[in-house]
């Protein structure tokens, strides 16, 4: 059966050699990159035999338990399809026990197996001091690699089992984007620590905690035991040995549950009434507001883009506080750049439509009134950012006299960004992702008119709106430049947003054929 099922993984792996060109160039540039990276920390990882044992026991212990964490964490997040799932095997009479453990083996055929291997017996090197941490070290190994190999099956198969639907998948998408808004900044932090004189500290005080944890006791015990601790070194030995008695169970258990459960589907929602329809005027414009607002509630690709919107702040602001830039500059970024990216959101609104643009078409709608419906809700959403967003930022800082200012300019970012999207919508659409496929998937034919219309919308954007800029930001403590910033960055705005409106009106009604045809192919 492992032989039978070890073939079968090989035969995958070869499989993944047979593609276009192109891909294949992708392939083994990614992996030499991944062994480059591996040789860079199994080199590492030997230097440290030269480093007194307490400060390689925890720079390994960090490392360490950082590789386990990725095996356990990585397949949920990004939900992994699993090439040798359980579920396929489930004809063939298999005891559980039987197909548990030769799926398991089969896992283990994997380059990110093969890494781990490598990182645990370089570990061995680090820890070759003596008879006693080495044998620590072996024992560590043996027990390292499988505990990653099943992590990743664990994690796999739960991706597999509760994942596997399209909203579980986009939900874990946006997780992402926001964990990579977490990461940033600490990346950049990280940068600016003097790792000589302030690392070590650090990184001491995150192994006491990882080293008593599952994921960092087995890379901690070798260095127990070169410090004399052997008491400590067969307690983290068992911690580790523990864990992984936990996930062969975890994972006999997931291939019992799944040979016998089919894949889990999303479950289909019941609405009743008519929802947003019903509590909007029956006209032309209040039914393309309320699709509109129907839309961002339930549509993935909206909703990616909208938890976008605080991403780009945020790292912008810690990024600037890194860099020791006063809070009292800072302020002016964080509102108007998410008015600015929530105005940015309907610039390219025809082609999320794709063929249900063809009900504007064959009713005859008015132009204006396909632009101010596909506005209402960044407008519903705006007004409360800019009056809520502003009033927080001047409480952070207690400057209450840049209010009326701040609120002028984000109004005035809002505004104009909406007029500028109204514009660009219809006059420049390019192709995006179609409905119901996955919000982080590559539009086909993109090309760089997507990269163009994007850049050129920012730029007429923050064109138009540099006047008000220029005024608050270099005037921020007189209150009557505050005020008329307030007065100039609304005028500014509302005449944006409706001459915006009207010319993508007028664009909808001459260009409303062209649009169809597009919309039908893309």
């Amino acid at each position: 059966m492992v032989t039978h099922l070890l073939r079968l993984k090989l035969v995958l792996l070869v499989n993944n050699f047979r593609r276009s060109p192109f891909q294949l160039v992708g392939m083994i540039l990614a992996f030499l990159y991944g062994l480059g990276v591996a040789g860079i920390v199994t080199v590492g990882l030997g230097a440290l035999r030269l480093a007194t044992p307490d400060i390689a026991r925890v720079i390994v212990v960090v490392f360490g338990t950082i590789v386990v964490l990725a095996f356990l964490l990585l397949p949920l997040v990004f939900g992994v399809d699993d090439t040798i799932d359980p579920r396929r095997f489930a004809l063939y009479g298999i005891p559980n026990g039987r197909l548990a453990v030769a799926l398991a083996v089969a896992g283990a055929v994997s380059v990110p197996t093969l890494v781990v291997t490598v990182f645990a017996i370089a570990q061995v090197v680090t820890w070759s001091r003596g008879a006693v941490p080495v044998l620590f070290a072996v024992i560590g190994a043996l027990i390292l690699v499988p505990t990653c190999v099943l992590a990743a099956r664990v994690s796999t198969a739960l991706a597999s089992s509760f994942l596997s639907s399209r909203r579980a998948r986009d939900t874990s998408g946006i997780l992402l984007v926001f964990l990579l808004a977490v990461v940033a900044p600490l990346v950049a932090l990280g940068a600016t620590v003097d790792w000589e004189a302030h690392g070590l500290p650090v990184m001491r005080r995150i192994a006491t905690v990882a080293e008593w944890t599952p994921f960092g006791a087995v890379w901690g015990a070798p260095g127990e035991a070169a410090l004399g601790h052997l008491d400590l070194a067969w307690i983290k030995l068992g911690i580790g040995l523990a864990f992984l008695l936990v996930l062969a169970v975890a994972w006999r258990a997931l291939v019992s549950m799944m040979l016998v459960r089919p894949q889990r589907e999303a479950a289909a929602r019941l609405y009743s009434g008519l929802g947003w329809f019903e509590r909007l005027p029956a006209t032309p414009l209040g039914a393309i507001a309320a699709r509109s607002l129907s839309y961002w509630g339930r549509d993935a690709r909206y909703r990616v883009a909208l938890a976008v919107i605080p991403v780009v702040p945020m790292v912008m602001v810690v990024a600037l506080l890194i860099a020791g830039v006063p809070a009292g500059i800072i302020v002016w970024i964080p509102v108007p750049v998410m008015c600015l990216f929530l105005g940015w959101t309907v610039h390219n609104d025809i082609a999320y439509d794709s063929t249900a643009f063809w009900a504007h078409v064959s009713a005859d709608t008015k132009g204006t009134d396909d632009r101010w419906g596909r506005l209402v809700p960044a407008i519903f959403l705006g007004l409360p950012l800019v009056l809520v967003g502003s009033f927080v930022s001047v409480l952070v800082v207690k400057d209450y006299m840049i209010f009326p200012g701040l609120v002028g300019l984000s109004l005035c970012t809002l505004l104009v960004a909406l007029g500028v999207s109204s514009v660009t919508s219809a006059g420049f659409p390019y192709p995006a992702v179609r409905p119901g496929d996955s919000p982080f998937a590559q539009p086909q034919a993109a090309g760089t008119a997507g990269s163009i219309i994007q850049s050129l919308s920012f730029f007429v954007t923050l064109l138009l709106a540099s006047p008000v800029v220029i005024l608050v930001f270099l005037n921020p403590h007189l209150e009557y430049v505050q005020f008329f910033g307030l007065g100039l960055g609304t005028a500014i705005g509302i005449g944006a947003l409706i001459g915006g409106v009207v010319w993508g009106g007028f664009l909808v009604d001459r260009r409303a054929p062209e649009l169809l045809a597009f919309t039908l192919q893309n």
